[in-house]
């Protein structure tokens, strides 16, 4: 790491991060070119291996044998479009929902995330008629046009371009930095009432809420993890709205928290949404998704008299690598793996929070963690910079992390689900090292420690003046002789 020290000097910039008055970091933004991957390591041109810390895409690890085999097997002999009758689509259907809640039966295979979650747009708004949308603070839903209405993490960056009047934006449901903290007595109520607060507002200007959508678990956003309740609030209030509620679970379904094959359920059996989207794990890196909805916003969609086709969406060979998907989670108990191997890495940052002043939380399930890097625990200032020197420092070291989140201080770890204790061990340790090398360049320590060497300095000094108070005497004497 080189270190300059400057005069009292702050300046942040893509090439140079100046954090704090006093030290001046610089950054590799080398860029690395993969061009192979297995399990969870990729590879570079010149064959250097690289740990994956945050490829959720590769869900059951980079090319994993049994998804290829599936693929091509299908590729050899049949790949058309989805007008055409194919056992795979069925097979698949019946799979996929039979991890779900019962009432959510009617399967719309499309492509991609963004795809899906326009798609939940179109149900929503042709199911109930109405046409406003509330989301969430620091949400991403998609690059389409649609979806970057609703996606305050891509809009916000627009400083010229107006919000969508039909568009409402609700507090992110942070328990560590958000308007209601863990200290509240009852965070998922207060946050669920500030999304009744909008809903009050929008039907005063005479509005409808079509719906609202989340990210099960705030992924752009930072990790971030709602209070349990939370959900079932929310969709208390937007049902009496006659709005129905989006989970998107692109990002963090497929078993990836652990305890349960969909994040959403993590608030509990008591809240079914109305429409779950999902992508990226879906087809282990393959281009697929899927809708799932209830049979009566189904009906409400088709009622609009415009058919629904997908030239691409559930076609055969995505069908069998979906299917293949499903069977490595439970073939290789990815999901189990998930649970223990997620507390095991949790576990050890939260052990780094007790060394490093620079860690302000740990926060996850499963495979799906964030750790918020702080100058200040108390006034939570964001270590935005800090947090990029780690991820470049640790790409030095051969270990891809990301930093996401409204301020950039997020570390994200969602790594493939065959992520190991060995390979949580194996970061933790960099991570431990780079974050030691930086406050020490930095001065920061743990209110704690410096509470201790001020109480040892205390005590070395009191025991100089004691030693000094018993040698008085001794001299008084001397000199009176």
């Amino acid at each position: 790491m080189s270190v300059e020290r400057l005069d009292k000097e702050e300046t942040i910039d893509l090439r140079k991060k100046h954090i704090g008055p006093s030290c001046k970091i610089f950054f590799s933004h080398d860029p690395i070119k993969i061009v192979q991957a297995k399990g969870q390591y990729m590879y570079d041109e010149r064959g250097q291996r690289y740990l994956d810390c945050i490829n959720n895409v590769a869900h059951v690890g980079h090319c994993h044998p049994d998804v290829v085999k599936a693929g091509a097997q299908q590729m050899e002999l049949l790949n058309t479009n989805s007008r055409f009758l194919h056992d795979n689509l069925v097979l698949y259907a019946q799979r996929l929902q039979a991890t779900l809640p019962e009432k959510l039966s009617v399967c719309y295979f499309v492509n991609s995330g963004s795809e899906a979650n326009d798609l939940a747009l179109r149900l929503a708004r042709q199911y109930t008629g109405h046409r406003d949308i509330i989301t969430l603070e620091n949400a991403y839903h998609g690059h389409v046009s649609s979806l970057i209405d609703i996606s305050p993490y891509k809009f916000h960056q627009l400083s010229d371009a107006e919000q969508n009047p039909f568009v409402h934006v609700a507090p992110s449901p942070d328990v560590y930095r958000g308007k209601y903290r863990a200290s509240h007595p009852d965070p998922a109520t207060a946050y669920a009432d500030e999304v009744k607060d909008i809903i009050d507002k929008v039907q005063k200007k005479g509005g409808k809420i079509a719906a609202f959508i989340a990210e099960s678990l705030q992924s752009c956003g930072g990790q971030v993890i709602p209070p349990v309740g939370y959900f079932q609030q929310v969709a208390e209030h937007v049902h009496k709205a006659g709005g129905v509620f989006i989970a998107d679970e692109v990002q963090v379904g497929f078993g990836r928290v652990g305890t349960n094959f969909w994040a959403f359920q993590l608030q509990g059996e008591d809240f079914v949404p109305d429409i779950v989207t999902m992508g990226k794990p879906i087809g282990n890196g393959h281009p697929m998704s899927c809708v799932v909805t209830t049979k009566e916003v189904a009906e409400g969609f088709m009622s609009s008299g415009m058919d629904y086709f997908n030239t691409f969406g559930g076609n055969p060979v995505s069908c069998a690598i979906g299917l293949a998907v499903l069977d490595v989670i439970v073939k290789e108990d990815l999901q189990g793996n998930a649970l223990r191997v997620g507390r095991y890495l949790c576990n050890l940052l939260q052990k780094q929070k007790e060394k490093h002043a620079l860690v302000g939380d740990v926060r996850g399930c499963g495979l799906f963690v964030g750790v918020e890097l702080v100058r200040d625990r108390l006034k939570l200032t964001p270590a935005t910079a800090e947090a990029q020197e780690v991820i470049y420092k640790l790409k030095e070291d051969h270990i891809l992390l990301s930093a996401d989140g409204p301020h950039r201080n997020v570390l994200k770890f969602k790594p493939p689900m065959c992520f190991t204790t060995e390979d949580a061990d194996l970061v933790v340790e960099k991570i431990h090292i780079i974050l030691t090398e930086l406050e020490e360049a930095l001065g920061l320590k743990l209110p704690n420690k410096v509470n201790a060497e001020n109480e040892s300095s205390k005590r070395k000094y009191s025991s100089s003046l004691l030693r000094g108070s018993r040698d008085i005497p001794q001299q008084a004497k001397h000199l009176k002789t």
